[in-house]
C-alpha cells in the first residue's frame, strides 16, 4: 500500500461519517458542522488530485459562506433540534433498499476500476496552468456574471424571506 492510497482510504472513511452524522444528527447546528468535515474532506480530495484552486474554491465557497448562512438561518429561526416526529412506515424499507442499491453499485464500480489497473498521475503544474487559470477566471467573470449574481440574489432573498418569517412569529408569540 502507497502512503497516498492510505490518506485516500483515511480521508474516505472521514467522509462517510461526516455524511451519516449529518443525516443522523438530530441537532441541526451538530448537523451543519458535519457538513462543513465532509466539505473539508472533499477539499483535501481536490488536493490529491492536483487540483489546488478547486480545493480552495470548496473551503471558500461551501464550508466558508453557504455553512455561514445556514448556521445564520439555523439560529435564526431556532431550529437548532428536532422535534420528534411520526415516520410513515413505508420510509424505513425503501431508505434500507436504497442504501443497498447504493453499496452493491459502490462495489461493483470499485471492482471493475481495480481491474483496469491505470494508474492516474496528477497534472505537472506549469507556467502554462497560470495561463489556464486566468482563461478560467475570465470565462467565470465574463461568460457567467449573470448565473453568479442570480444567485446572490436568490440568496439574499431567502435571508431577508427568513428574517421576516421569523419576526412574524415572534410577534405573533408576544
Amino acid at each position: 500500500m502507497t502512503s497516498e492510497l492510505i490518506v485516500f482510504l483515511v480521508l474516505s472513511l472521514a467522509a462517510v461519517a461526516a455524511a451519516f452524522g449529518m443525516v443522523s444528527s438530530r441537532n441541526a447546528v451538530y448537523s451543519a458542522l458535519f457538513l462543513v468535515l465532509n466539505f473539508v474532506t472533499v477539499a483535501i480530495f481536490y488536493l490529491l488530485l492536483g487540483a489546488p484552486f478547486i480545493a480552495m474554491s470548496q473551503i471558500t465557497v461551501y464550508a466558508g459562506a453557504i455553512m455561514v448562512l445556514f448556521l445564520f438561518v439555523i439560529m435564526l429561526l431556532g431550529a437548532e433540534a428536532l422535534a420528534p416526529t411520526n415516520v410513515l412506515p413505508w420510509q424505513r424499507p425503501l431508505a434500507f433498499s436504497l442504501a443497498v442499491v447504493l453499496l452493491i453499485e459502490s462495489a461493483y464500480l470499485l471492482i471493475s476500476r481495480a481491474q483496469t489497473n491505470a494508474l492516474i498521475s496528477a497534472p505537472d503544474i506549469t507556467v502554462n496552468s497560470m495561463d489556464n487559470l486566468r482563461d478560467m477566471a475570465m470565462t467565470l467573470f465574463h461568460q457567467f456574471l449573470l448565473p453568479f449574481e442570480v444567485t446572490s440574489i436568490l440568496l439574499l432573498v431567502a435571508m431577508v424571506g427568513a428574517i421576516v418569517l421569523t419576526k412574524r412569529e415572534k410577534a405573533g408569540q408576544k
